[in-house]
């Protein structure tokens, strides 16, 4: 597949609507009045893992070798020495003081994540429920695959994902060893879970679980699950927002496939109160590190929305988080802490744009 088709094949499935900022926001799925889900005092992010995969060449190879990103991502062989995984530790403090630990995505290769969870001591959060649960921003294998990992430490872990999820996400969920095929017709390994998923698993929908358009699972912490299309035959994405009081909304995200002036847009618009304050997450910008004259747009619309930190990194892109702070976006930089890791992108720069593997922000 060339290039052009490769792109094309990104616009297909909803990607455009990522990289423009434009969300795909029905009437229905919005609120019909403005929501006040509470206060905390602040919001803690840890950077886990921003690092999906090592090397985009051979991510990007995989995909196109195999179709493209209309592909169903259970069919694709993936170069199991290039993944890792997507997953973030994030500390809510409450008015009271009280803190409350959520977590964001389980990764993909589980050896990678295995390797994480122990440096950050999140086996020991898990086995005695400090860690209360889980969300699952959308189904792509470098979130959601790793799930044997977080399963093996509290199968009956609390998890809320969307609920347009696919039978292989199930079968994962609930068990199982998935490969697929390459062009010789030999089976890989792509993923397994050897324990099974016996607690609560919410299905988020737009609707919301009391029909405002959110799930507001603890004072100041809401979900919305955006109902977009995502590429290799993924739909829907949950977002976290938080209510910082005497700062505003902060805006949490794994992927951002809506957009990101689509979820601050959808916060000002239904959010009581509404003041932009900050963002952390993958931002699916320059995903493959390429650049288009549309991408400033982006930096812009963010800009107009005056926040006052947008901590990025994974799929948002090292040249758009470079441009964003060179025009003024206050980008919040990363350490250095990543070269002590095992492995480390082949895409990372000295200008430190990125929040990346060991880094952690306060909003």
């Amino acid at each position: 597949m060339k290039r052009r088709a490769f792109l094309k094949s990104l616009a297909a499935t909803g990607v455009a609507a990522s990289v423009s900022g434009s969300g795909i926001l029905t009437r229905k799925a919005e609120a019909k009045k403005k929501v006040d889900f509470g206060e905390v005092k602040s919001v803690k992010v840890d950077v886990l893992s921003e690092t999906s995969w090592f090397d985009n060449t051979v991510f990007k190879k995989d995909l196109v070798d195999y179709g493209g990103a209309m592909t169903n991502q259970y069919t694709i062989p993936w170069q199991w020495d290039n993944a890792g995984g997507y997953m973030a530790l994030i500390t809510v403090t409450e008015l009271d003081g009280k803190e409350r630990k959520i977590l964001l995505d389980t990764g993909w290769n589980n050896e990678w994540v295995d390797y994480i969870y122990e440096m950050n001591n999140i086996p020991a959060m898990l086995k005695s429920g400090e860690i209360e649960f889980m969300v699952i921003s959308h189904w792509h294998l470098d979130h959601y695959w790793g799930i044997e990992s977080t399963l093996k430490h509290k199968p009956d872990i609390t998890i809320y994902g969307p609920a347009t999820h696919y039978p292989e996400d199930m079968q994962l969920l609930k068990g199982a060893h998935l490969t697929a095929k390459d062009k010789e017709g030999k089976e890989h390994h792509i993923c397994k879970n050897d324990v099974p998923h016996t607690g609560k698993l919410v299905e988020c929908n737009p609707e919301g679980d009391k029909g405002e358009g959110i799930y507001n699972v603890m004072p100041g912490v809401a979900i919305r699950n955006f109902d977009v299309p995502i590429l290799l035959r993924v739909r829907g994405e949950n977002v976290l927002y938080f209510n910082v009081k005497d700062k505003g909304t902060v805006t949490v995200t794994g992927c951002c496939h809506p957009g990101i002036l689509s979820l601050f847009s959808y916060a000002k618009k239904n959010f009581e109160g509404y003041q932009p304050y900050g963002c952390y997450g993958g931002l699916h910008i320059t995903l493959f590190e390429t650049w288009d004259p549309k991408f400033d747009d982006i930096i812009r619309g963010v800009k107009s929305f005056k926040i006052q930190k947008l901590a990025c990194n994974h799929c948002t892109g090292w040249i758009w988080a470079e441009k964003a702070a060179a025009a003024g976006v206050p980008v919040v930089k990363g350490t250095d802490k990543y070269k002590t890791y095992k492995r480390t992108s082949s895409v990372a720069t000295a200008s430190n744009a990125f929040l990346t593997n060991g880094d952690f922000i306060v909003f």
